[in-house]
């Protein structure tokens, strides 16, 4: 990714962040999901991450995110 600013557009489940960063990626958006929790460490899936997309990619996103939210 190229260095923008990075805007935290998700926060929850691994799983669901991991959909959105596949659909995201299917309309050319780069993403990231970043895990503070030390559960990771331990081996255990973490309660909760974060998925962060570039600034320059939000109002393009937006739509995209809300779509898999409701669902």
């Amino acid at each position: 990714m190229k260095r923008e600013q990075l805007i935290k557009v998700f926060t929850g489940s691994e799983q669901t962040a991991i959909l959105l960063k596949d659909r995201l990626e299917e309309v050319e958006i780069e993403s990231i999901i970043k895990n503070d929790s030390s559960d990771a460490f331990l081996g255990q899936a973490p309660p909760v991450v974060d998925l962060y997309i570039g600034k320059t990619n939000i109002e393009k996103a937006q739509q995209i995110i809300q779509e898999i939210i409701k669902r």
